[in-house]
């Protein structure tokens, strides 16, 4: 656990470097592009489609009781594009993560490697096409047991447990493979996935609870027609913010996982294995690390 800390401490660093921060632009703006274009189009539709299916099966009344029984009744007159935002949800999420992980991936693993791990030889065993194949796959499970954990969904606790783990482990197959193709063979990414399979479950199930925000936000539109526009795009720069945050995070944890590996199976010198804080980082964000500039050379 204590990795999975340390890790985090420096992801924060990170983050506040400005090349990070401007590292969220393209992959918010595409995202914008796509899903103003899909909510411009379908959503009109697919909310008159889900108020025909509610009218048909005697939807309304059960939805009325089940909100009653939950204490939300004051959303009774909203449920249908509540339900319709709902589904949108996981494809929102999943464009932002396939866009972060395409465009941003690569930039996190240069600037967190360049800066901290400069003895670390890079093996290339990953590709793009592994990237993708990884995402899709990944997606394709996680669809499945979305639609199986759906009806935890109505009780709020097991409703934000669910999409963290679910989330978590997406995110976790997805930035752990990306965060070790540029460094790591084949046969050292499979032995650290599989050796660290808990520790980075549980950075994408955390990753996953700091969704847990702009997923609100994102619903929020469902019940502010008015401000939908306003509300999804925050959720969108959010999500994607998030899913930067969390490559630095995999990417940290992954990169000094596999500099251990090497020096524990004699494949890299004991200095390959240390970190290098850089000073230009730490003096663009000293408050994060809370040590003076001056005292991290």
């Amino acid at each position: 656990m204590q990795a999975v800390l340390t890790a985090f401490g420096r992801a924060i660093v990170s983050q506040l470097h400005v090349r990070m921060l401007l590292l969220t632009v393209l992959p918010f703006v595409l995202s914008i592009a796509i899903w103003g274009v899909v909510l411009w189009l379908c959503l009109n539709a697919m909310m008159d489609w889900t108020q025909a299916f509610f009218i048909e099966n005697d939807g309304f009344s059960t939805a009325s009781e089940v909100l009653t029984w939950l204490g939300l009744a004051t959303l009774k007159a909203v449920v249908v594009p509540l339900i319709s935002m709902w589904i949108l949800l996981p494809l929102m999420i999943f464009t932002a993560l396939v866009f972060v992980a395409a465009m941003a991936m690569p930039f996190i693993s240069r600037h967190v490697g360049g800066r901290h791990y400069k003895g670390l030889e890079r093996r290339k065993g990953g590709s793009f096409l592994g990237s993708l194949w990884m995402s899709v796959s990944s997606f394709a499970v996680f669809i499945v047991l979305w639609l199986v954990s759906l009806p935890l969904s109505f009780v709020l606790p097991f409703m934000f447990v669910a999409q963290a783990a679910l989330w978590g482990w997406v995110t976790y197959r997805v930035m752990a493979y990306d965060a070790l193709a540029d460094f790591a063979d084949a046969e050292e990414r499979k032995a650290i996935l599989r050796k660290h399979r808990w520790p980075l479950l549980c950075i994408g199930t955390l990753s996953g609870l700091l969704g847990a925000a702009p997923m609100l936000l994102w619903l929020g539109g469902a019940v502010f027609l008015f401000f939908l526009p306003v509300f999804a795009t925050g959720a969108i720069w959010l999500y994607v913010l998030v899913f930067v945050f969390t490559g630095l995070w995999f990417q940290h944890y992954c990169l000094q996982a596999l500099a251990s590996y090497r020096v524990e199976h004699g494949a890299g010198g004991p200095e390959s294995a240390l970190p290098l804080l850089d000073m230009d980082e730490a003096a663009d964000a000293p408050a994060a690390s809370g040590t003076p500039p001056a005292a991290l050379h």
